[in-house]
């Protein structure tokens, strides 16, 4: 048999897996209420406060804030919950939030649309490690990585999509639609997740234990896992760079090619492209790497953007590095979440995610803080650079792990 025969075979396998199919068509809906909400809360304040940018930022600090706030408790509690439940009541409690917020729009006032945007972004983080759950408990071992790259490969599709969908609602309908539109995306997702097999009796079912023990933990399992606290000085290194990156795009456009600010969107709109495409290249690629090779790919190829960018004063030289830099990124994302399936045990997958995201994010806020700060005394050049080494480093982080092969298929290798 051909290797495109047998790709075939292993793509038609992947579809025919129930859980696998109905957390993607799951997640096409909640890509399309996300984008929605994002787009027109965004521009309905712009619009409502005249461009008041303590106001905008707020949308950014609803989105974020529950991260740091919720993202270890929210995955103590999936730890303990059985994940069908779970995932089906935060959509529909998302949905009826939504409802809220439109009633309230009607007769109240425009500020509660804050609210919308924070109790989706909480629910999302009980939400997401119970679908982690579930891909360890019902998806085979040879499936997890490519089932990732297409699940990744449909937000990389939003990337793209996800803007013009949000803004061409809100622009064409309104606010109230662009609200009805997201509640009715999220009863959607939760009405495909009532597909899902049954939640077993043991799910969900564990001996009495206090919260703050089991969070205790957790923070020890991740401690003794080499390949988890690895990863997790990985997630620190790119959240770092990311963050140091992520506010200056513009100078790029402005200082190194003397372009007006509005070119941004191109710069976007290419590294969207390079998700997108490098989506459907992982899955082939996830086929034979292990996930920290892929991992490390990414982020080495990010590295080398980050400095095709710094250097470059042409702009189809920027926008190929950009590029570049977004047709890898489906690695690291593909890489990460293989891994932590790979090494973490099904009781502790909820508090695994709890601690390593609000690494990679509490990393990336603080360099954005200081992003400012640094544009204001190093020149763009150096910051890009900074941020290529310190990508760099994520990679020699992980050098251990290609020596062992770094997988210890669900119980992470000891210290």
């Amino acid at each position: 048999m051909t290797e495109t025969a047998a790709q075939k075979i292993t793509i038609g396998a992947l579809f025919q897996n129930r859980v696998i199919r109905t957390i993607l068509l799951s997640v096409l809906f909640l890509q399309v209420g996300i984008w929605v909400r994002n787009y027109s809360i965004l521009l309905y304040v712009i619009e409502k406060t005249h461009e008041n940018p303590v106001a905008v930022s707020l949308i950014s600090v609803a989105e974020f804030a529950p991260i740091f706030l919720f993202s270890f408790i929210g995955g103590a509690f999936a730890d303990r919950w059985k994940p069908k439940k779970t995932m089906v009541w935060c959509d529909v409690l998302s949905a009826l939030s939504i409802f809220i917020v439109l009633l309230t729009l009607a007769f109240g006032s425009w500020k509660v649309i804050f609210f919308a945007t924070l109790v989706s972004s909480i629910l999302s983080q009980f939400s997401q490690p119970s679908g982690m759950k579930l891909f360890k408990l019902h998806v085979p071992e040879e499936m997890v990585q490519m089932g990732m790259s297409m699940y990744q490969t449909v937000f990389a599709l939003f990337m793209i999509l996800g803007p013009v969908i949000g803004t061409f609602v809100y622009q064409h309908f309104g606010i109230m639609t662009a609200i009805a539109v997201m509640g009715i995306a999220f009863l959607f997702s939760a009405a495909i997740l009532l597909m899902l097999p049954h939640d077993r009796a043991a799910e969900g079912e564990r001996p009495p234990s206090s919260l703050t023990k089991e969070m205790k933990d957790g923070f020890q399992y991740v401690w003794k896992s080499r390949p988890l606290s690895l990863l997790g000085g990985c997630f620190t290194a790119a959240g770092l760079a990311i963050g140091l990156t992520q506010p200056l795009g513009v100078f790029l456009i402005t200082e190194r090619l003397g372009l007006p600010k509005e070119h941004l969107q191109w710069l976007m709109a290419a590294f969207g492209a390079g998700m997108i495409l490098g989506g459907g290249l992982t899955i082939a690629l996830s086929k034979k790497a292990l996930p920290q090779v892929l991992l490390a790919l990414g982020m080495a190829a990010s590295a080398i953007g980050f400095v095709g960018m710094s250097v470059s004063t042409i702009l189809w030289l920027t926008l190929a590095a950009q590029f570049f830099s977004g047709l890898f990124m489906p690695c690291i994302h593909i890489g990460i979440n293989t891994m932590i399936l790979q090494n973490t045990e099904e009781a502790f997958i909820g508090r695994v995610n709890g601690i390593l995201n609000p690494l990679f994010m509490g990393s990336m806020v603080i360099t954005m803080s200081l992003a400012g700060t640094l544009k204001a005394n190093f020149s763009i050049v150096l910051i890009y650079d900074a941020a290529a080494l310190l990508l760099a480093a994520g990679v020699l982080i992980l050098a251990p792990l290609m020596k062992k092969n770094g997988v210890n298929h669900g119980i992470g290798e000891k210290a």
